[in-house]
């Protein structure tokens, strides 16, 4: 049975991936700070099935304590789903709170290559795979989207990057770049459930459920196909045109 490393995996796309590599029959190490809502998971999909490793992405030593406690049965990490991450205010840049802006580094950034470094010689050794949860952010910036944006352009091409230098280990690596997905990022960002609910209501918008499915895709197929990077946006979404900006004269 293989194992894979499930980062954010208290809510949205990283709880639904969870319970579909459980349903494909993987073992989940699932990480995440809400130790209630992983302890629920691991009450569900069984303690034989899923490991809950309970620490927060920006906090390295608790992250190294976390990997090198793991059991026996979950430490040969066959697959690394990079998927922890938020976005926090709307502020056009010059109103932004640097605090804001840090805290997305630290996780989206910093807390990511942290994790991906420590864990690639078990990848490398498993011939394994990574699938990083980028962002179509990365590619079509918008207004406010200033650090989120970045960090997930980041994302994007470091997981690009990361497919040019395992060339030849026979690990695999895919950047997931959706659009608009309904879980908990926009109440994250906001603070507001009203602001989520509008956002979402009458677009039709991807589901957790959705993003795991295609990541269950991923980890399924044969080894010697790599999808190098995949961009979703639910049939309603679309990468938005230009704007100008006119004087009076």
């Amino acid at each position: 049975m293989k194992t894979a490393f499930v980062t954010g995996a208290t809510a949205g796309i990283g709880e639904a991936t969870v319970r579909a590599l459980v349903q494909a029959g993987w073992r989940c190490v699932a990480t995440g700070r809400r130790k209630e809502r992983l302890d629920a998971l691991v009450a569900e999909l069984g303690p034989d099935r899923v490991h809950a490793a309970i620490f927060d992405v920006r906090d390295e030593a608790a992250m190294d304590e976390a990997i090198a406690n793991l059991p026996t049965e979950f430490a040969a990490v066959d697959l690394l789903v990079n998927n922890a991450g938020l976005a926090q205010g709307l502020a056009p840049a010059q109103k932004s709170s640097l605090d804001d802006w840090q805290t997305m580094i630290d996780t989206n950034v910093t807390a990511m290559v942290r994790l991906t470094r420590k864990l690639l010689p078990r990848l490398i050794e498993r011939k394994g795979a990574i699938v990083t949860i980028g962002s179509v952010a990365g590619s079509y910036v918008y207004p406010g989207g200033n650090v989120y944006a970045g960090s997930k352009a980041f994302a994007n091409h470091f997981t690009l990057a990361l497919r040019a230098d395992l060339h030849g280990t026979g690990v695999r690596v895919t950047s997931i770049e959706p659009g608009m997905v309904e879980t908990e990022f926009t109440l994250v960002r906001t603070g507001s459930q009203q602001a989520s609910d509008e956002l979402y209501r009458g677009a039709d918008p991807m589901t957790g459920e959705d993003i795991a499915d295609t990541i269950v895709w991923i980890a399924g197929l044969p080894p010697h196909l790599n999808i190098n990077r995949l961009e979703l946006m639910p049939v309603n979404q679309d990468f938005a045109g230009f704007r100008v900006a006119r004087g009076d004269g």
